[in-house]
């Protein structure tokens, strides 16, 4: 077969069915992770509602049971709840079929190992990679067992242990699950929180029908503040594709940004955890990062990816960290990211702060920051060196793309992993201020379009 190497990403496997993603490569990535996975044991895996998620999950199965992995099926499931498995029944790992919020044409695997350890190319998936190209696997002398899981209820338990329901006033929201595998699991939690809920878009449906299922988009959050707007709800509430994600829109219909999720949930985890480390990426907001410290927390950062994140989380024994992005990591959740107990920790966060969502985001919000930019370029070197020299007074540094600081605003400018297009997060003490470093950046970067 000609072996598609480019699918193989930073943090997963990503691609297009059929033509990229196979049953035959998923049985090769089973096999792979089977003889890779450190740790003896059990491997559970899950999958999305796409409509080839369940034949692809199927492929990955045989190719771990072929090298005598037992295996866990935990059915439909959003990515969250695999972490849940791996951490909460000490699983020797855990793989899930989904492409999160892409179109209905494409499909992936995330893959966790112990200790709900993710698995991205610098940390394991290039030798996953490796060992499924080659294709040359000896049979085991016996093959694994596979069992049917249910963890739904153990997992609803979990999330609701986060917070405290009991202190929330009856919120009125709407919820859009985006036709992803947040419309699944959320029934069994909202019975149990005093929310007067309106579910949009709770069908599971892999071809996402009515918009892209990435609540970080303003466009695909059209729906949600039109509600909000049109009943006066305390806030919305959105979900990515596989519900490792939340997304909020305040009371006065307004998008809230990812680095606000961060200043919202850091508050409330400094309050129960003092001079705890919170980990955030390069984008973060300035105004997060001072609120962190007078909070008495150490902002640790780090580049963006929820594989990195999640790792430096551990690694510096922090209680919380962030990405801007969405994806929350938490200390009480095995260190990894969830979409339903961030959504929960933001929920009790406005119910004991007595304000609306949108007084949070203001009070929050210190300077000017847009949603991120994206500009279509395949010359991102290019445009990098020119930036460099533009600002060589300023201070910088390539962690992660290109981060300028200075006094009064800074920027940071990454290469899409996975498209022709370059990312831009800039913040600045003034509108005016933030117009005149953009119309900079966007003139440098129209030179190389």
């Amino acid at each position: 077969m000609d072996f598609p190497s480019q699918i193989f990403k930073a943090y997963d496997i990503r691609g297009k069915v059929n033509t990229e993603l196979t049953t035959d490569l998923c049985e090769r990535v089973g096999a792979a992770t089977a003889n890779w996975l450190p740790t003896e044991g059990i491997v559970a895996v899950g999958r999305d509602m796409r409509p080839d998620s369940k034949q692809l999950a199927d492929a990955l199965i045989q190719g771990l049971r072929s090298q005598g992995r037992d295996v866990w099926d935990i059915g439909e499931v959003t990515s969250d709840m695999i972490y849940f498995a791996v951490g909460a029944y000490d699983l020797a790992g855990g793989a899930v079929v989904t492409a999160s919020h892409n179109a209905g044409d494409y499909n992936g695997i995330k893959i966790y190992r112990d200790k709900v350890t993710p698995v991205g190319l610098d940390s394991g998936l290039d030798a996953i990679r490796d060992s499924a190209r080659d294709g040359e696997f000896a049979p085991a002398e016996q093959q694994g067992s596979l069992e049917a899981k249910d963890i739904t209820s153990e997992w609803v338990d979990h999330a609701l242990s986060s917070i405290d329901p009991s202190a929330w006033p009856k919120f009125s929201i709407a919820i859009d699950a985006g036709n992803g595998m947040a419309g699944a699991i959320l029934p069994s939690v909202l019975e149990r929180l005093p929310i007067d809920a309106e579910r949009m878009y709770f069908e599971l449906d892999g071809t996402f029908p009515n918009h892209e299922a990435n609540p970080q988009n303003p466009d695909n959050l059209k729906d949600l503040v039109a509600k909000v707007q049109q009943n006066n709800y305390d806030f919305g509430l959105a979900f990515d594709g596989d519900g490792d994600r939340a997304g909020f829109v305040d009371d006065l219909g307004r998008p809230v940004l990812g680095t606000d999720l961060i200043s919202i949930v850091a508050k409330m985890v400094l309050e129960k955890n003092p001079h705890t480390k919170v980990v955030h990426d390069v984008r973060t907001s300035r105004a997060t990062k001072e609120l962190i410290a007078e909070w008495g927390g150490e902002p640790v950062r780090t580049k963006a990816g929820r594989v990195y994140i999640g790792a430096l989380v551990r690694e510096v024994g922090a209680k919380f960290g962030g990405e801007t992005t969405g994806h929350l990591f938490f200390a009480s959740n095995y260190d990894a990211d969830s979409g339903l107990i961030a959504a929960l920790y933001v929920m009790q966060a406005i119910a004991e702060s007595g304000k609306k969502l949108s007084e949070l985001v203001d009070e929050y919000r210190r300077y000017v920051m847009p949603a991120e930019i994206n500009f279509e370029t395949t010359a991102k070197d290019a445009v990098i060196t020119d930036l460099k020299v533009h600002y060589t007074d300023e201070k910088q540094d390539e962690l992660d793309g290109l981060t300028v600081e200075a006094t009064d605003f800074w920027f940071n400018l990454r290469g899409s992993n996975t498209e022709p297009v370059i990312r831009l997060n800039i913040e600045a003490n003034s509108q005016e201020l933030l117009d005149k470093e953009l119309a900079v950046i966007q003139e440098i970067v129209a030179k190389h379009a």
